[in-house]
């Protein structure tokens, strides 16, 4: 558990949660559509597992 709640913390990690609350604000005040949403939201979810994903089979 303490492992999972460190990686937690990692940087990439917080980046992503930070990115993902910004764009989610920015959508919810009508700055960004939808859709554009989908668009950003999907490019960082995918680098942030891809690199995951990575980070595990270096391991």
């Amino acid at each position: 558990m303490k492992k999972q709640l460190e990686n937690l913390i990692d940087v990439k990690s917080i980046m992503t949660l930070a990115l993902t609350g910004g764009f989610i604000g920015l959508t919810c005040a009508g700055e960004i559509t939808g859709e554009q949403f989908l668009t950003i939201f999907t490019m960082i979810v995918g680098f942030y597992f891809g690199t995951q994903i990575q980070k595990n089979k270096m391991k």
